[in-house]
């Protein structure tokens, strides 16, 4: 990527003036949100555009980009697809560093679009552009929000040290969407639609040198243009070194490969050849949207394991046969603690716990029982990681349980929680992990496959190392 374009990539995700070009006071339209959005929220300077208009909702308007005669990073387009070369092309005159196309109706919609697509290719000069028919980009740190979802059906998530990138705008908003009613820190999120000309491998290059963003995850339907797939492979295998990157690939029948093949244009290809060539890059397969986000909490919070092995502490015998089968079938073992530690154990809990591993503590279980044991077991060496379930029905069991945990991040080896029910107590202890730093899950399969997607990242990159 030359330096060129890798400033107009900076420009679309961390821009510090916006124009709306298609702005308006029309309640409701895509217009009118994005400039809410931006006029509310950004953190930088906005301008709008719009011919019609003097002045939208107090703020100037301009009868065109040209006439703004200031410095632009980045051109937010939302006018009728007709019009938009035209636009491509004073954005161009006027030095816009980047753009991205809201507006639909290109080579989504066939031959007719894909011509004016091409008429925008021609048009956009050295401007980097995002789209056409895509959302654009939320930053939740800068308040840049080109969603035109109004918010308050489509909620926006805090700051937070994943990203998004997204090849469907209807998914990406349900996505920041679930993440804000969950407290899921989403820092920067994008879609990009039909990828004219910024692609998926240019954003993971970006946010591969984002220092704020730990875990890059990705919805993607099908690549579109020759030799797509070769260049997203080299980049991928380049950022999944310096970063964990999870993705999920829809289109896997053939029935879904027509619904993509409509959606942006994309060719979704042979699923069977495509998660091979993540495997072969470094990616971590997600198999659903939630999966990745389960998978990337724990790749964002928790420290790389160095082997395999997991402790299972439970205080319900019938939770720890379950984790047990969820972390085999993955290739994660439990394997039974050393003689001399089981002794140790036996002196320190009740007769009827069971000392193995799974550590079953039984419906007897104390917070103090929870942090002998993991004061025990963890900083050894017979254990890797380790998954912890609480079953806050217990009257024994306190919000403080979830203190001993958080603290025991000072081990250096990654845990996660498995805290499954709905009462008041449940939902402080697991708020209380949350913002400590230990990802929580509400059954011991979702625990599982973040464990095996910190061990597979570890094992890969330890592989490159070697």
């Amino acid at each position: 990527m030359s330096s060129s374009e890798g400033s107009g990539v900076e420009a679309l995700i961390h821009p510090s003036s916006v124009a709306v070009v298609g702005a308006t006071p029309r309640r409701d339209s895509i217009g009118n949100v994005i400039t809410l959005n931006l006029t509310s929220k950004f953190r930088g300077t906005v301008y709008l555009v719009n011919p019609r208009y003097s002045e939208i909702n107090g703020v100037r308007a301009y009868p065109s980009i040209k006439d703004i005669g200031q410095p632009i990073d980045l051109a937010v387009i939302a006018v009728p697809a007709p019009l938009v070369p035209s636009v491509m092309r004073e954005a161009a005159e006027a030095g816009v560093r980047a753009a991205i196309i809201i507006s639909g109706g290109f080579s989504e919609v066939g031959e007719s679009g894909a011509k004016l697509e091409e008429e925008v290719r021609l048009a956009k000069g050295r401007v980097r552009v995002l789209g056409p028919n895509c959302i654009g980009v939320y930053n939740a740190s800068t308040g840049l929000d080109t969603f035109f979802l109004p918010e308050d059906r489509m909620g926006r998530p805090r700051p937070g040290p994943i990203a998004l990138i997204s090849q469907s705008g209807a998914v990406a908003g349900a996505i920041l969407d679930w993440a804000a009613r969950r407290g899921l820190g989403i820092g920067v999120a994008v879609n990009y639609g039909n990828k004219l000309d910024v692609t998926e491998v240019d954003l993971m290059k970006h946010l591969a040198s984002d220092p704020s963003i730990k875990v890059i995850t990705m919805y993607m339907e099908g690549f579109k243009y020759p030799g797509e797939g070769r260049r997203f492979m080299e980049a991928a295998k380049e950022v999944s070194a310096r970063k964990p990157v999870v993705v999920y690939k829809a289109g896997r029948s053939r029935s879904s490969r027509r619904a993509v093949a409509s959606h942006t244009a994309a060719l979704a290809g042979n699923y069977e050849v495509y998660s091979a060539a993540f495997r072969q890059a470094g990616l971590i397969e997600a198999s659903s949207v939630r999966e990745v986000f389960d998978m990337a909490k724990a790749l964002a919070t928790q420290p790389l394991p160095r082997g395999r092995r997991v402790l299972v502490l439970t205080d319900s015998g019938g939770m720890g046969v379950q984790a047990t089968d969820a972390l085999e079938s993955l290739g994660l073992s439990v394997p039974e603690l050393p003689e001399a530690q089981r002794e140790r154990l036996r002196k320190m809990l009740p007769p009827l716990a069971a000392v193995g591993n799974p550590i079953d503590l039984t419906g007897s279980a104390t917070d103090e029982m929870y942090r002998s044991v993991i004061d025990e077991v963890i900083p050894t060496d017979s254990v890797d990681m380790a998954m912890i379930i609480a079953l806050m029905q217990l009257p024994s069991l306190t919000v403080n349980l979830a203190n001993y945990i958080i603290d025991a991040r000072r081990y250096g080896k990654p845990m996660v929680v498995v805290s499954f029910g709905g009462n008041e107590f449940m939902a402080k202890f697991n708020d209380a992990l949350d913002e400590g730093g230990v990802p929580v899950y509400a059954t011991p399969d979702r625990a599982a496959k973040a464990l095996w997607a910190l061990a597979e990242h570890a094992g890969r990159v330890g592989e490159r190392r070697e």
